[in-house]
Order: C-alpha cells, then structure tokens, then sequence
C-alpha cells in the first residue's frame, strides 16, 4: 500500500504539539512511514564547524513526523481530506478528494 502523500503535497497536521498548523512536504520516508514538512516539528541539534556549517554551534532544523499524524489538503477545496485512486482512460493512476470528487494530480 502505499502512502498517498507526495514531496510539495499541502498537509495539515492532526495530532501532537504541532496540531492544527499546515505545511508543505519537503520529503517522504516511506520505509519509516514519515515526512519532512517545512517549518513543522523544529529542533535544535549542536552541530560542529564543517564546510556546510561553517560556523558550527545550535543550528534549527526540521525533524520527521510520522504519516498517520497528518492529512493530505485538498488543492481544491482547501479542506483536510482522505485520498481515492482511481484510473483516467488512458490507464494513469491518479488520486482523487473524497469531499470534492476532484483529481489532484495534473
């Protein structure tokens, strides 16, 4: 099965500390059943001076959040909803809302 939610998908978050806040995924895990969602679940880890760091010291960053912990948004109705696939004629897998019927894949 798989997970239904894409990089640059609009999710909201259902559960946690985070609860309510939405956010667009930057990456999917699906072996550990997470994703990175941009400005959502922020820690702090002390990093050493490196030459992507080159300061080094308390960089802020984003740490996964499990899947079951989010909703996919709708681009089209703009609410919270679970997904439907469904094939077009030309045997293309497409996911579809199911409070608006609508196709979410271009």
């Amino acid at each position: 099965m798989g997970l239904g939610i894409k990089k640059n998908d609009s999710i909201l978050v259902i559960t946690g500390k985070e609860k309510g806040k939405r956010g667009r995924v930057l990456s999917v895990y699906p072996l550990k059943n997470s994703l990175l969602i941009e400005k959502i679940n922020m820690i702090k880890k002390h990093m050493k001076p490196s030459r992507k760091y080159a300061q080094g010291g308390i960089i802020e960053k984003e740490a996964p959040i499990n899947i079951s912990n989010v909703m996919l948004v709708c681009p089209k109705c703009n609410k919270p909803t679970r997904i439907s696939s469904t094939s077009l004629q030309g045997g293309k897998k497409v996911r579809v809302c199911k409070k608006c019927r609508e196709v979410m894949d271009q």
